[in-house]
């Protein structure tokens, strides 16, 4: 693990962000499109700004897996939001951490020279994954439309059975690593089962994540959050997947969701399926003093890793050390940190993994142990299990969130983490002392 000081070459600045309510997928279509959640999630933020939609060098969004009408998500939102026939936008996808994944690009673009100003996010409305035509029922099909006759068509006719026509559902499939063939709820249980992690633990981390969710948006904590308005005129303006009235006698409850029926991963304490998107406005050093802009935080670095997929979850452990070890950082030099609760055992996980000498020197290539991260400066107004998981948006959200939590508590510095489907991990160390 090589000790370099990594470091984007420019600086860049995260002068400010924006995004949707996460809303819980409630099983049908939600109100709004990956389209539409990326401009609510822009178009306030972009109001704020100074400068014309136009002046943007280019747009970036992450997204694991748009709408067939919407193939290139990112150029599609820059041209509904104005940015105009000649700013040019791509879409970017690493699963989990889609959102966190364009924001690197943006800042690559602009430590390159390349860029000066850049919008990026990540966005993703998982309550519109399609359902897909089974292979056979697709064979079926071509059989069908391929017989020239009446005589073949009858005879493709009776090879048709009910089954045919049983849907694939995108989703699951996605959520499915193809390599080692077990869902990422399975890859929590095996985490859970090597720290010893009980079910009692993860409802517990589930419990507080819903407590510190309700209490932030009580407490008008989330100044992120810009309302969403659907053609009938409703009104979305909180994270709708939290649950105030939540109990460890009503987790307790729970069965058990994807390793039936020991298993101790639930519905309760795994992150939610969720529609929302966030953006963020990146810039140069230049673009800040031409256009005058306000300085939110600095990206510092990005640290990318990657490890067994049958244990995605620790993906967060593996980037994490490699990052502070190119900073010449320890844990204590953090001030906040925002780790995606993808599921409440893959967080207690990764904690456990940190603090876990063997594991450091054995798993993560180090001569010490990372060290305990403190619980009262971890997520601290809830995450993924209390508002939701929306694929390609989450990195995006962590990384606006982190900034704004050192902004109210006057703090320095942080990092926001996430585990990454196929086995991967991502962190990226944010730093306000110096914006």
């Amino acid at each position: 693990m090589a000790a370099t000081n990594k470091k984007y070459a420019r600086t860049v600045y995260l002068v400010d962000g924006s995004r949707t309510p996460f809303l819980k997928a409630r099983g049908k279509p939600g109100p709004f499109k990956h389209a539409d959640l990326g401009i609510y999630a822009a178009r306030s933020l972009l109001l704020r700004m100074p400068f014309a939609a136009t002046e943007f060098d280019e747009v970036i969004f992450g997204s694991t897996m748009p709408g067939p009408d919407e193939a290139n998500i990112a150029r599609v939102v820059a041209l509904r939001l104005g940015c105009g026939d000649r700013v040019p936008a791509y879409t970017v996808q690493r699963n989990c951490a889609s959102g966190m994944q364009a924001l690197d690009n943006a800042a690559m673009s602009i430590a390159s020279g390349r860029s000066d100003l850049v919008l990026a996010g990540g966005i993703e409305a998982m309550s519109h994954g399609p359902l897909l035509l089974h292979p056979r029922m697709v064979g079926w099909l071509a059989d069908w439309w391929g017989a020239k006759s009446i005589a073949q068509r009858l005879k493709v006719l009776a090879s048709f059975s009910p089954r045919l026509l049983t849907p694939v559902i995108a989703l699951l499939k996605g959520l499915t690593d193809p390599v080692v063939g077990l869902n990422m709820g399975q890859t929590a249980e095996q985490i859970a089962w090597r720290f010893g992690i009980t079910r009692a633990q993860m409802d517990q981390f589930a419990l507080e994540s819903h407590q510190k969710l309700h209490q932030a948006q009580q407490n008008n904590e989330l100044s992120e959050v810009v309302p969403l308005y659907d053609s009938r005129g409703n009104v979305y303006d909180l994270d709708d997947g939290v649950r105030a009235d939540s109990s460890l006698e009503k987790l307790a409850r729970l069965r058990p969701a994807f390793d039936k029926p020991y298993g101790l991963v639930t519905p309760g304490n795994s992150a939610q399926i969720t529609d929302g998107a966030a953006a963020l406005v990146l810039a140069s050093e230049a673009a800040v003093k031409q256009h005058k802009l306000p300085v939110l935080a600095r990206l510092v670095s990005t640290e990318w890793a990657a490890l067994d997929p049958a244990e995605m979850g620790l993906g967060p452990a593996h980037a994490i050390a490699p990052l502070l070890k190119s900073q010449r950082l320890k844990v204590g030099d953090i001030d906040y940190w925002e780790i995606n609760e993808a599921f409440a055992a893959q967080v207690l996980a990764v904690l456990a993994a940190l603090a876990d000498k063997d594991y450091c020197k054995q798993q993560l290539g180090l001569r010490s142990v990372i060290g305990e991260i403190p619980r009262d400066r971890l997520n601290i107004h809830g995450g993924g299990v209390s508002l939701g998981h929306p694929v390609g948006a989450s990195g995006a959200r962590i990384v606006l969130h982190l900034a704004r939590v050192l902004e109210q508590k006057n703090a320095s510095r942080g990092i926001a983490s996430l585990c990454i489907g196929g086995g991967q991990g991502g962190a990226m160390l944010l730093d306000r002392s110096a914006s």
